[in-house]
């Protein structure tokens, strides 16, 4: 499915009642979670132990 149609169903599964502010909104979210998936199948992320370790470091 193209980005397109994906924008178009995103936005046909709302209320009729939506604002420009709550279809801006559901989009936007929609793309840093595609975002975030694509980066996961490119291996671009963190281990939890990684994560422990940098949050250790930032809390101490």
């Amino acid at each position: 499915m193209s980005i397109k149609e994906e924008v178009i169903k995103t936005i046909s599964e709302l209320p009729d009642d939506v604002t420009y502010e709550d279809i801006m909104e559901e989009i936007f979210v929609q793309s840093k979670i595609e975002a975030g998936l694509n980066q996961l199948d490119e291996g671009k992320h963190l281990t939890h132990d990684q994560v422990k370790e940098r949050m250790g470091k930032w809390l101490s």
